[in-house]
């Protein structure tokens, strides 16, 4: 789970040993007097390592509160972990959650509502202060129960010197600017990297790509609050686009790579012309390969015009059974602020959600570092409808990654999602 582990905007803290005291959160005192404020999340120590400033920063401001991290390194392992502590009734103060499980979170009843926090005399972000379409299922009903922490706004990573070894005259970037970034263009493009022995793109089976892909051909997921992909036309077009593609091997799963061989690798090595991913890949660029070598670009609409794009997302929460709700509330409202952001921020992995941040993306990498900016700008979460039903945004992907896969042939994959969705949503 690379793009999830890679969104998470981690902190480093300094391990200190707690008292599970009798709090409903289970927290307990910290030395000298100290609130002691458990916090938790996903990530490698990689990530985690970036954040380091934030934490020296707010315990100096805070001395009456002391952090501790209680990280998870899988993706796939810290949502039930956590759903098993908020049960028992141990879970941190505040926590992460991912924008694909977070409407479960939000229909078990288990996260502050944070709407007057927010709106109050000691908040830093404020609900105004983010984007709407970046909240996705962590807003219901008109209340906030998770404020996104950063994004990552997926967009097309190319490499200049694959494409050239391609023989591919065109800036996709320049095409973009021109208003003549179109997907026939981008497929276009595909083909001539398969035609000279590389890979055209690397997708990650996520909603991401999948459905800006779709979006790329005019095509819809959800419409009323009905799932479309397999019945509307465009949609369809779409992901037959696509099926055919990881048959052929125009397009690759980053899912089904060898260890040995995966994206990254295969990216850095110029054998593919353009990773769909997020600003985490500059962090993978830096170590790995030429920097002058890559740029990005968003995903092509259908006759060049922006279109929304998707934008991954996580939200920080608040337990509803908190032994300390106002420390709580700070170190929530600060890591999250303009301030915060920036200050995580800075050396790449994420991209602000909070509107005032932007500098620290159009300061540094790529040269079209503005992009992250416009799609986030403009972007979406992932749909309301899907998050709000456990696991169902899972399930989807686990359906076309056997179509992407040939596991299934594409009808049959079409009618088993189908089938899937509609038991799902019950």
């Amino acid at each position: 789970m690379k793009r999830a582990t890679a969104i998470a905007a981690l902190m480093m803290v300094a391990a200190t040993a707690a008292c599970s005291g009798p709090g409903a959160s289970g927290s307990g005192g910290a030395a000298g007097g100290q609130v002691l404020l458990r916090w938790s999340t996903w990530g490698s120590a990689d990530d985690i390592k970036h954040f380091q400033a934030f934490t020296d920063d707010f315990e100096k401001r805070h001395p009456n509160i002391k952090l501790k991290l209680e990280s998870v390194p899988k993706y796939a392992d810290y949502h039930p972990k956590l759903l098993t502590q908020l049960t028992s009734k141990t879970a941190p103060d505040v926590f992460f959650v991912g924008d694909d499980n977070v409407g479960k979170f939000v229909s078990a009843g288990v996260l502050q509502p944070l709407n007057t926090l927010l709106a109050g005399p000691d908040s830093k972000s404020r609900p105004e202060d983010f984007f709407e379409g970046v909240y996705g299922g962590a807003k219901k009903d008109g209340q906030i129960y998770g404020v996104p922490n950063d994004t990552n706004p997926e967009v097309l990573w190319f490499d200049k010197k694959a494409l050239k070894d391609a023989g591919v005259t065109e800036d996709p970037a320049a095409l973009n600017e021109a208003g003549q970034w179109t997907m026939t263009k981008y497929l276009e493009m595909n083909a001539a990297l398969k035609k000279a022995g590389k890979a055209g793109s690397i997708f990650w089976n996520w909603y991401g790509s999948t459905y800006s892909v779709i979006g790329g051909f005019g095509g819809k997921v959800w419409d009323g609050g009905k799932f479309v992909a397999t019945t509307d036309p465009n949609s369809q077009k779409a992901l037959q686009t696509l099926a055919k593609g990881y048959q052929d091997k125009t397009f690759l799963s980053a899912d089904l790579l060898p260890a040995s061989n995966g994206a990254d690798t295969q990216f850095l090595k110029h054998k593919v012309g353009f990773y769909a991913g997020g600003r985490w890949m500059i962090d993978t660029i830096k170590k790995g390969g030429e920097q002058d070598d890559y740029d990005i670009v968003p995903f092509p609409s259908p006759d060049g015009k922006p279109m929304p794009g998707a934008v991954a997302a996580s939200y920080l929460s608040i337990n509803k059974d908190t032994a300390h709700p106002k420390e709580a509330f700070t170190f929530l409202t600060e890591f999250v602020s303009k301030e915060g952001q920036a200050l995580r921020l800075k050396e790449g992995g994420a991209v602000p959600s909070i509107k005032g941040a932007e500098q620290v993306v159009l300061d540094g990498y790529p040269a079209h570092a503005q992009t992250f900016i416009d799609v986030r700008d403009t972007g979406f979460a992932n749909y309301p409808e899907e998050v709000g039903v456990p696991g169902l945004t899972a399930a989807i992907n686990d359906e076309l990654l056997k179509v992407w896969g040939g596991q299934v042939p594409f009808d049959q994959g079409m009618a088993e999602l189908r089938k899937v969705v509609e038991s799902k949503m019950g």
